[in-house]
């Protein structure tokens, strides 16, 4: 019976057999983890790389702002060691509260994309940022996080600055005879009308010493009017050539139309004769969030090109503006001419910097890639329409509060 017991050879080879199966399985799958362990230290080496090599300042904020990651950029820049379980806002405005330009409250709340530009004192300078939120989707979404990015565009603002005033003061040039001629006007009326006072002060009578009055409270009246009249000529001038930007204020879309509209007077005129210009303006529009000044250089830019695409024709024309109120929160401007019109081919290439279809002499190219740029400062947008020898109408959507807006990516 022991003899029974024991296993014969068959079965010795059997379990050896198993044996030999059981490590070659074993060794397959060593070798699997293995090669799945130096893929994800490769993918991992890669997502380093590309982290190194963002030129933009990252970190990564929980729900309620404290930072939970960061990469080098912010370490180099910012300077601060440990920033990880850190608020942000104490890091970058020294603040205990909340900033109230952030983005990431937006985009948390918004479940979407949020741009925001401002202003960090970093070190011993101000500089400014764009930043990006972006929402971090997470399979379970038990935790919620966002990601942040700010470029550093304080370099690209002050050239944009410089460049917009290069566009101002080459569009005051055109100004300067136009302004000129509308000064000319209330001064020759207040000159005549001072010489006429003069004359009856000269007239005085003897007896009484007291002047004929009859027509002196008018004449005083008058030359009162035309000083303001050159008062609100220049005042709209030195606001339109402001050098710098200001922030962000309340503006009144309808008084950006008629400043501007005193400063063109005589410069939309063609060959002598006055474009028929007319105004039709909201009487209900709200007030926007914006840079007056720079609006201003829009609306005269827009006009400018108007008066250009009507002389085109040779003959006379009609330029109509118009404010609207689009929708809640959202203001238009339209300026329509009669002129010449948009080639098809060129109406996708109408923002390019210094492409223009003018004669040399007439025009640097850069007038509407300025007003591009402004538009999209102010988070609104520009649409253009043209049909060929019937006119053109560019059309600029600005919204109420452009803080407040949030950028989509698809």
């Amino acid at each position: 019976m022991v003899k029974d017991a024991l296993p014969s050879l068959e079965d010795l080879i059997g379990i050896e057999h198993c044996k030999l199966g059981f490590f070659e399985e074993l060794r397959q799958k060593l070798q699997e983890l293995k090669q799945a362990n130096l893929e994800s230290e490769r993918r991992s080496q890669e997502i380093a790389a590309i982290l190194d090599g963002i030129t933009d300042l990252m970190m990564v904020l929980s729900e309620d702002l404290r930072i939970i990651s960061v990469n080098h950029v912010f370490r180099r820049l910012i300077g601060v060691r440990r920033p990880e379980g850190r608020y942000c806002y104490e890091i970058f405005r020294g603040e205990t509260h909340p900033c109230p330009e952030c983005p990431a409250h937006r985009s948390f709340r918004t479940d979407t994309v949020c741009r925001e530009t401002a202003i960090f004192s970093i070190g011993d300078r101000n500089m400014q940022f764009e930043m990006v939120a972006s929402p971090i989707l997470t399979p379970d979404k038990s935790e919620r996080r966002i990601l942040i990015f700010k470029r550093d565009v304080t370099l690209e603002k002050e050239y944009q600055a410089q460049f917009y005033q290069a566009e101002k003061m080459a569009t005051i040039g055109q100004l300067a005879a136009g302004v000129a001629h509308e000064i000319n006007n209330p001064l020759t009326a207040i000159s005549g009308f001072a010489e006429g006072i003069r004359r009856r002060l000269a007239k005085a009578d003897p007896a009484t010493g007291l002047p004929d009055l009859e027509d002196i409270a008018d004449y005083a009246s008058t030359i009162v009017k035309e000083c303001r009249r050159c008062q609100s000529i220049v005042q709209a001038l030195l606001t339109f050539s402001r050098p710098k930007s200001s922030p962000f204020s309340p503006v009144d879309l309808n008084v950006v139309v008629g400043d501007t509209l005193k400063l063109t007077g005589n410069i939309l005129r063609i060959k002598g004769r006055a474009i028929d210009v007319r105004a039709e303006l909201c009487t209900v529009l709200p007030l926007i969030h914006g840079d007056e000044s720079h609006l201003k250089q829009v609306m005269l830019n827009l006009l400018v090109n108007a008066r250009d695409s009507i002389e085109e024709t040779g003959r006379s024309g009609r330029i109509t503006v118009r404010t609207s109120l689009e929708a809640p929160g959202v203001v238009g401007l339209a300026v329509e001419d009669t002129g010449c019109g948009i080639p098809p081919e060129n109406m996708g290439k109408l923002f390019e910097p210094f492409f223009t279809t003018k004669h040399a002499g007439r025009g640097s190219g850069i007038g509407l890639s300025t007003c591009y740029g402004i538009v999209k400062e102010h988070r609104g947008e520009i649409l253009v329409s043209s049909q060929l020898g019937a006119g053109s109408r560019f059309f600029v959507k600005l919204p109420v509060n452009p803080e407040r807006q949030c950028e989509h990516t698809v």
